[in-house]
């Protein structure tokens, strides 16, 4: 019996990376899945390729940092699935550069997809596992919430950010079965570094 069947999985900027490789994974486990992404025609690629392999799969072009835009997420996610038992927050962005080169749309990129994002969805996920009985939180977090790096304040202080936002989730989440916790991955080899 696969571990994960039967269960509602949300995993966003589920179009490639350590995003794309967790639907894979979670889908072999006989999860059904909603994802989501900014770039529209990969995320089609990957629920394509998803459903190709036998999988359940909602997905939705969604900019995670749009508080609109979450809520017309999560309510197909409710209309469709009717509960949700895991939440990835994978989704996320990269500027950096040394701090008085780094622009406020920079800024405001990063810490939207890092961490605004986190917290919007966190916010829909946490309302519907409390009123079902709990649920599981998971963000990803990096090594850069523990030791910064040169040039990346954005960054940094994104995930700085998400690592106290799981903190907090768990502590709100513990009376209602819902856990939160945080990956910090190390270097990953995903597309923009390939490709640069």
């Amino acid at each position: 019996m696969p571990q994960l069947a039967g269960k509602i999985c949300v995993i966003t900027g589920a179009n490639q990376g350590i995003g794309k490789a967790m639907a894979q994974l979670f889908a072999e486990e006989g999860a059904q899945l909603a994802i989501c992404a900014r770039n529209a025609d990969k995320l089609a690629a990957v629920a394509d390729e998803l459903t190709a392999a036998g999988a359940d799969v909602l997905s939705l072009p969604t900019d995670v940092s749009d508080a609109a835009a979450v809520d017309r997420f999560f309510d197909a996610v409710d209309e469709r699935f009717g509960r949700i038992d895991v939440l990835i927050n994978n989704a996320g962005a990269f500027d950096g550069g040394r701090l008085d080169e780094v622009s406020v749309e920079g800024w405001h990129n990063v810490i939207g997809a890092c961490l605004t994002g986190a917290f919007l969805c966190s916010r829909r996920a946490f309302a519907v596992m409390k009123d079902q009985g709990g649920g599981r939180i998971i963000n990803i977090g990096s090594i850069s919430a523990q030791r910064s790096r040169v040039g990346s304040a954005p960054y940094t202080s994104a995930k700085f950010g998400v690592w106290g936002l799981t903190q907090a989730t768990a502590l709100d989440g513990r009376p209602y079965g819902i856990v939160c916790s945080c990956l910090h991955p190390g270097n990953v080899r995903v597309e923009r570094r390939v490709d640069s």
